[in-house]
Parts: C-alpha cells; structure tokens; sequence
C-alpha cells in the first residue's frame, strides 16, 4: 500500500518525497483527507534504436529524387 502524504507535508518535503519516488516507491497525495495526486517513478527510458526501418521501406527512383532535391529559395525562406 502506497503511503499517503498530507498536501502540506509534501509541500515542504517535496524533495525527499521525489527521490523516493524516484528510489521506486509510490506515493499519493492527500488534499483534505482524500487521495489527491499520485507521484511514482519513471518507466526507464529505452535507448532509440536509430535506423529501425532501414531496408524496411522502398522508395521508387521518382520519389528518392524528390526528397533529395535542393530547397527552392521559396521553400529556404519559408523555414527560416
């Protein structure tokens, strides 16, 4: 059972309570009584894999050109 922590007290141990959290523990905030909010530690982020699709998606000679043609000044004036 995750602890529940009055709004005030988290207030002034909001730090500590974080790297509680953080440590994986589960904490609900309380507002009057009743559970308010619920702080909890992140899902671990996964390294992106760059190039997942390689070799996956085929582009036509058509359309290759067209995505590695030069910006116009048109378009270059656009994105900045």
């Amino acid at each position: 059972m995750p602890e529940m922590v009055n709004l005030h007290a988290a207030k002034t141990q909001f730090s500590k309570l974080v790297d509680r959290a953080h440590g994986g523990e589960e904490i609900i905030i309380a507002k009057a009584g009743k559970p308010y909010a619920r702080l909890l530690p992140l899902a671990p982020s996964q390294p992106r894999d760059f190039g997942f699709l390689a070799g996956r998606i085929q582009l036509s000679d058509e359309e290759n050109r067209e995505l590695m043609r030069p910006l116009g000044e048109e378009e270059v004036a656009d994105w900045e």
